[in-house]
Protein backbone atom coordinates (compact mmCIF):
# COMPACT_ATOMS: atom_id res chain seq x y z
CA UNK A 1 0.00 0.00 0.00
CA UNK A 2 2.73 2.44 0.71
CA UNK A 3 4.23 1.54 -2.59
CA UNK A 4 1.45 2.62 -4.21
CA UNK A 5 1.38 5.61 -2.51
CA UNK A 6 4.20 6.32 -3.27
CA UNK A 7 4.29 5.54 -6.89
CA UNK A 8 1.08 7.94 -7.19
CA UNK A 9 2.57 10.97 -5.34
CA UNK A 10 5.22 10.60 -7.68
CA UNK A 11 3.10 10.56 -10.82
CA UNK A 12 1.46 13.30 -9.10
CA UNK A 13 4.62 15.68 -9.07
CA UNK A 14 5.83 14.90 -12.63
CA UNK A 15 2.37 16.33 -13.53
CA UNK A 16 3.03 19.63 -11.99
CA UNK A 17 6.30 20.27 -12.92
CA UNK A 18 5.16 19.41 -16.52
CA UNK A 19 2.79 22.37 -15.78
CA UNK A 20 5.24 25.04 -14.03
CA UNK A 21 6.41 27.84 -16.29
CA UNK A 22 9.99 28.06 -15.79
CA UNK A 23 10.52 32.28 -15.34
CA UNK A 24 10.81 34.09 -18.23
CA UNK A 25 11.89 37.77 -19.56
CA UNK A 26 9.05 39.93 -19.45
CA UNK A 27 8.58 42.40 -22.80
CA UNK A 28 9.07 45.38 -19.99
CA UNK A 29 12.83 43.65 -19.32
CA UNK A 30 13.81 42.66 -22.70
CA UNK A 31 13.03 46.55 -24.16
CA UNK A 32 15.09 47.62 -21.23
CA UNK A 33 18.04 45.23 -22.06
CA UNK A 34 17.76 46.73 -25.89
CA UNK A 35 17.63 50.64 -24.89
CA UNK A 36 20.75 50.14 -23.32
CA UNK A 37 22.56 47.85 -25.99
CA UNK A 38 24.72 49.31 -28.61
CA UNK A 39 24.30 46.74 -30.86
CA UNK A 40 20.80 48.67 -32.47
CA UNK A 41 23.89 51.02 -33.83
CA UNK A 42 25.85 50.56 -37.07
CA UNK A 43 29.11 50.21 -35.56
CA UNK A 44 27.87 49.28 -31.98
CA UNK A 45 28.93 52.28 -29.91
CA UNK A 46 25.46 53.71 -29.49
CA UNK A 47 22.81 53.07 -27.62
CA UNK A 48 19.21 54.41 -26.78
CA UNK A 49 20.73 55.34 -23.24
CA UNK A 50 23.91 56.89 -24.84
CA UNK A 51 20.83 60.11 -25.75
CA UNK A 52 18.73 59.68 -23.18
CA UNK A 53 20.89 59.43 -20.12
CA UNK A 54 18.46 57.95 -16.92
CA UNK A 55 20.36 60.61 -14.46
CA UNK A 56 19.31 63.25 -16.40
CA UNK A 57 15.61 62.79 -16.75
CA UNK A 58 16.50 60.52 -19.92
CA UNK A 59 17.40 63.36 -21.63
CA UNK A 60 21.13 64.70 -22.87
CA UNK A 61 23.03 67.16 -21.35
CA UNK A 62 24.54 68.77 -24.78
CA UNK A 63 22.77 70.60 -27.18
CA UNK A 64 23.02 68.28 -30.11
CA UNK A 65 23.67 65.09 -29.43
CA UNK A 66 26.91 62.91 -31.12
CA UNK A 67 25.73 59.56 -32.75
CA UNK A 68 27.94 57.06 -34.57
CA UNK A 69 30.79 58.65 -36.08
CA UNK A 70 30.72 61.74 -33.99
CA UNK A 71 27.88 63.35 -36.25
CA UNK A 72 25.57 65.85 -34.35
CA UNK A 73 21.55 65.11 -34.32
CA UNK A 74 19.61 68.77 -35.66
CA UNK A 75 17.29 68.94 -32.55
CA UNK A 76 17.83 68.39 -28.56
CA UNK A 77 17.12 65.16 -27.44
CA UNK A 78 14.38 65.62 -25.63
CA UNK A 79 13.43 63.83 -22.46
CA UNK A 80 11.38 60.04 -22.71
CA UNK A 81 10.07 60.74 -19.15
CA UNK A 82 6.51 60.59 -19.03
CA UNK A 83 5.20 59.48 -22.78
CA UNK A 84 3.06 57.27 -22.07
CA UNK A 85 0.48 59.44 -22.70
CA UNK A 86 1.75 61.14 -25.45
CA UNK A 87 -0.33 60.83 -28.52
CA UNK A 88 2.23 62.13 -30.84
CA UNK A 89 5.91 62.37 -30.52
CA UNK A 90 9.08 64.05 -31.42
CA UNK A 91 9.35 68.03 -31.58
CA UNK A 92 7.87 67.78 -35.11
CA UNK A 93 5.07 65.16 -33.99
CA UNK A 94 6.09 62.64 -36.53
CA UNK A 95 5.20 59.41 -34.58
CA UNK A 96 1.61 58.28 -33.84
CA UNK A 97 2.82 55.95 -31.04
CA UNK A 98 5.76 54.86 -28.83
CA UNK A 99 6.18 51.78 -31.39
CA UNK A 100 5.98 53.90 -34.15
CA UNK A 101 8.96 56.11 -32.82
CA UNK A 102 11.61 53.32 -31.85
CA UNK A 103 12.56 53.34 -34.89
CA UNK A 104 13.29 56.88 -36.00
CA UNK A 105 16.85 57.20 -33.76
CA UNK A 106 17.82 53.39 -34.86
CA UNK A 107 17.81 54.68 -38.71
CA UNK A 108 18.71 58.63 -38.51
CA UNK A 109 21.97 58.59 -40.16
CA UNK A 110 22.92 61.39 -37.52
CA UNK A 111 21.98 58.99 -34.72
CA UNK A 112 22.35 54.98 -34.69
CA UNK A 113 21.91 54.89 -38.49
CA UNK A 114 20.75 51.06 -38.69
CA UNK A 115 18.17 49.97 -40.80
CA UNK A 116 15.41 48.23 -38.66
CA UNK A 117 15.51 45.36 -41.07
CA UNK A 118 19.38 44.83 -39.92
CA UNK A 119 18.64 45.20 -36.77
CA UNK A 120 16.22 42.27 -36.55
CA UNK A 121 18.95 40.66 -38.50
CA UNK A 122 21.71 41.02 -35.91
CA UNK A 123 19.27 40.07 -32.88
CA UNK A 124 18.67 37.00 -34.87
CA UNK A 125 22.07 35.96 -35.25
CA UNK A 126 22.30 36.01 -31.16
CA UNK A 127 21.82 33.18 -29.44
CA UNK A 128 20.83 35.04 -26.31
CA UNK A 129 18.03 37.56 -27.98
CA UNK A 130 16.42 34.63 -29.60
CA UNK A 131 16.10 33.15 -26.30
CA UNK A 132 14.99 36.52 -25.08
CA UNK A 133 12.00 37.17 -27.67
CA UNK A 134 10.83 33.21 -27.73
CA UNK A 135 10.41 33.63 -23.75
CA UNK A 136 8.90 37.71 -23.98
CA UNK A 137 6.90 36.83 -27.19
CA UNK A 138 7.12 33.16 -28.41
CA UNK A 139 8.80 34.40 -31.48
CA UNK A 140 11.78 35.40 -33.01
CA UNK A 141 12.75 38.77 -33.09
CA UNK A 142 11.17 40.76 -35.96
CA UNK A 143 10.29 44.75 -36.17
CA UNK A 144 6.83 44.44 -34.47
CA UNK A 145 8.01 42.93 -31.44
CA UNK A 146 11.27 44.76 -31.12
CA UNK A 147 9.32 48.37 -31.49
CA UNK A 148 7.29 47.03 -28.52
CA UNK A 149 9.58 45.64 -26.56
CA UNK A 150 11.42 49.13 -25.81
CA UNK A 151 7.91 51.08 -26.11
CA UNK A 152 6.74 49.12 -23.05
CA UNK A 153 9.80 49.70 -21.18
CA UNK A 154 9.49 53.68 -22.27
CA UNK A 155 5.86 53.59 -20.81
CA UNK A 156 7.23 52.70 -17.28
CA UNK A 157 9.15 55.60 -17.07
CA UNK A 158 6.62 57.81 -14.87
CA UNK A 159 8.20 60.81 -12.83
CA UNK A 160 5.94 60.37 -9.51
CA UNK A 161 6.23 60.84 -5.93
CA UNK A 162 7.37 64.81 -6.95
CA UNK A 163 7.50 67.75 -4.33
CA UNK A 164 4.74 68.91 -6.21
CA UNK A 165 3.14 65.62 -6.26
CA UNK A 166 3.38 66.03 -2.25
CA UNK A 167 2.03 68.80 -1.89
CA UNK A 168 -1.37 68.15 -3.87
CA UNK A 169 -1.50 65.05 -1.88
CA UNK A 170 -1.76 67.40 1.09
CA UNK A 171 1.38 68.06 2.18
CA UNK A 172 1.62 71.49 2.84
CA UNK A 173 5.30 71.80 3.57
CA UNK A 174 6.11 69.81 0.57
CA UNK A 175 7.10 72.88 -1.50
CA UNK A 176 9.02 76.15 0.13
CA UNK A 177 6.66 79.22 0.25
CA UNK A 178 8.83 80.72 -3.25
CA UNK A 179 7.43 77.49 -4.73
CA UNK A 180 3.97 78.00 -4.23
CA UNK A 181 3.84 81.53 -5.20
CA UNK A 182 5.38 80.08 -8.39
CA UNK A 183 2.31 78.10 -8.95
CA UNK A 184 0.05 80.54 -8.57
CA UNK A 185 1.91 82.52 -11.00
CA UNK A 186 2.77 80.12 -13.47
CA UNK A 187 -1.07 79.34 -13.76
CA UNK A 188 -2.35 82.92 -13.48
CA UNK A 189 -2.96 85.37 -16.50
CA UNK A 190 0.55 87.22 -16.43
CA UNK A 191 2.61 84.61 -17.32
CA UNK A 192 0.19 82.52 -19.19
CA UNK A 193 2.45 79.03 -18.61
CA UNK A 194 -0.40 76.90 -18.01
CA UNK A 195 -1.99 78.25 -21.61
CA UNK A 196 0.28 75.29 -23.15
CA UNK A 197 1.79 73.20 -20.26
CA UNK A 198 -1.58 71.93 -18.92
CA UNK A 199 -2.68 68.46 -17.86
CA UNK A 200 -0.87 65.90 -15.60
CA UNK A 201 2.22 66.13 -17.14
CA UNK A 202 2.02 69.76 -17.99
CA UNK A 203 1.54 69.51 -21.84
CA UNK A 204 -1.76 69.96 -24.02
CA UNK A 205 -0.23 68.07 -26.66
CA UNK A 206 -0.22 70.77 -28.82
CA UNK A 207 2.00 72.39 -31.69
CA UNK A 208 3.43 76.26 -30.62
CA UNK A 209 5.32 79.03 -32.09
CA UNK A 210 7.31 80.22 -29.15
CA UNK A 211 9.36 82.90 -31.67
CA UNK A 212 12.28 80.99 -32.51
CA UNK A 213 11.57 80.70 -36.10
CA UNK A 214 12.53 83.56 -37.99
CA UNK A 215 13.39 82.25 -41.24
CA UNK A 216 17.48 83.34 -40.90
CA UNK A 217 19.44 82.59 -37.50
CA UNK A 218 16.27 80.61 -36.22
CA UNK A 219 15.42 78.42 -39.45
CA UNK A 220 14.14 75.03 -38.51
CA UNK A 221 10.16 74.79 -39.36
CA UNK A 222 9.30 72.12 -36.80
CA UNK A 223 5.46 70.71 -37.60
CA UNK A 224 5.68 72.56 -40.86
CA UNK A 225 7.99 69.65 -42.47
CA UNK A 226 5.34 67.21 -41.72
CA UNK A 227 1.96 68.73 -42.71
CA UNK A 228 2.98 71.13 -45.26
CA UNK A 229 0.86 73.48 -43.38
CA UNK A 230 1.75 77.01 -43.89
CA UNK A 231 0.34 77.65 -40.75
CA UNK A 232 3.07 75.28 -38.76
CA UNK A 233 5.59 77.47 -39.65
CA UNK A 234 8.00 77.24 -36.43
CA UNK A 235 5.57 75.19 -34.46
CA UNK A 236 6.98 72.64 -32.25
CA UNK A 237 5.71 70.38 -29.74
CA UNK A 238 5.06 71.53 -26.59
CA UNK A 239 6.89 68.97 -23.81
CA UNK A 240 6.07 68.32 -20.10
CA UNK A 241 7.34 69.35 -17.57
CA UNK A 242 7.76 67.01 -15.03
CA UNK A 243 11.73 66.61 -14.29
CA UNK A 244 12.31 69.68 -16.00
CA UNK A 245 15.06 70.52 -13.75
CA UNK A 246 17.12 67.50 -14.60
CA UNK A 247 16.81 68.00 -18.34
CA UNK A 248 18.84 71.08 -19.35
CA UNK A 249 19.45 72.64 -22.05
CA UNK A 250 16.23 73.39 -23.57
CA UNK A 251 14.35 74.36 -26.29
CA UNK A 252 14.14 71.95 -29.43
CA UNK A 253 17.81 73.59 -30.63
CA UNK A 254 19.17 72.95 -26.91
CA UNK A 255 20.05 77.05 -26.95
CA UNK A 256 19.03 77.71 -23.07
CA UNK A 257 21.38 76.09 -20.49
CA UNK A 258 19.29 76.77 -16.99
CA UNK A 259 15.44 77.50 -16.70
CA UNK A 260 16.21 80.83 -15.38
CA UNK A 261 17.39 81.32 -19.50
CA UNK A 262 14.13 79.90 -20.38
CA UNK A 263 11.99 82.57 -17.96
CA UNK A 264 13.58 85.15 -19.08
CA UNK A 265 13.35 84.13 -23.00
CA UNK A 266 9.46 83.86 -22.49
CA UNK A 267 9.18 87.43 -20.64
CA UNK A 268 10.60 89.22 -23.35
CA UNK A 269 11.83 86.99 -26.61
CA UNK A 270 11.90 89.81 -28.64
CA UNK A 271 15.50 90.35 -26.57
CA UNK A 272 16.39 87.33 -28.44
CA UNK A 273 14.42 87.02 -32.08
CA UNK A 274 14.10 90.74 -33.28
CA UNK A 275 11.31 89.73 -35.97
CA UNK A 276 9.68 85.75 -35.51
CA UNK A 277 7.63 84.81 -37.93
CA UNK A 278 4.54 83.01 -37.40
CA UNK A 279 4.47 83.86 -33.46
CA UNK A 280 1.57 82.41 -30.97
CA UNK A 281 -0.61 85.19 -30.06
CA UNK A 282 0.00 84.48 -26.71
CA UNK A 283 3.34 85.71 -26.83
CA UNK A 284 3.15 88.55 -29.00
CA UNK A 285 3.51 90.90 -25.93
CA UNK A 286 6.33 91.28 -23.35
CA UNK A 287 5.23 89.44 -20.14
CA UNK A 288 7.26 92.16 -17.39
CA UNK A 289 7.58 89.43 -15.12
CA UNK A 290 9.65 90.70 -11.97
CA UNK A 291 12.69 89.30 -10.34
CA UNK A 292 10.60 87.84 -7.62
CA UNK A 293 8.05 86.25 -9.95
CA UNK A 294 11.05 84.64 -12.05
CA UNK A 295 12.59 83.21 -9.05
CA UNK A 296 9.13 82.08 -7.92
CA UNK A 297 8.08 80.52 -11.25
CA UNK A 298 11.47 78.26 -11.01
CA UNK A 299 11.34 77.22 -7.65
CA UNK A 300 8.05 76.00 -8.77
CA UNK A 301 9.90 74.23 -11.91
CA UNK A 302 12.18 72.74 -9.46
CA UNK A 303 9.29 71.62 -7.79
CA UNK A 304 8.33 69.22 -10.43
CA UNK A 305 10.97 67.09 -10.83
CA UNK A 306 11.92 63.74 -9.43
CA UNK A 307 15.95 63.85 -8.36
CA UNK A 308 16.30 60.59 -7.62
CA UNK A 309 18.27 58.43 -10.27
CA UNK A 310 16.19 56.77 -12.24
CA UNK A 311 17.30 53.08 -13.79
Amino acid sequence: MRYRISIFIFILSLFAFSFTKPETISKIDLGKKLFFDTILSENYTKSCASCHIPEYGFADTVAFSVGVHHRKGKRNAPSINDLADRPLLFYDGRATSLENQVHFPIEDINEMNLPIHEAVKRLNKSKAYQKLFMEAFGEAPNRKNLEIAIAEFERTLQTINTPFDKFMNDDSTAINASAQRGREIFMGTKAKCFDCHFSPDFTGDEFKNIGLYDGKKYNDVGRFAITKNKHDIGKFKVPGLRNVANTAPYMHNGMFKTLREVIDYYDNLYAVVKQPINLDSTLEKPLLLTEQEKIDIESFLQSLSNIKKQH
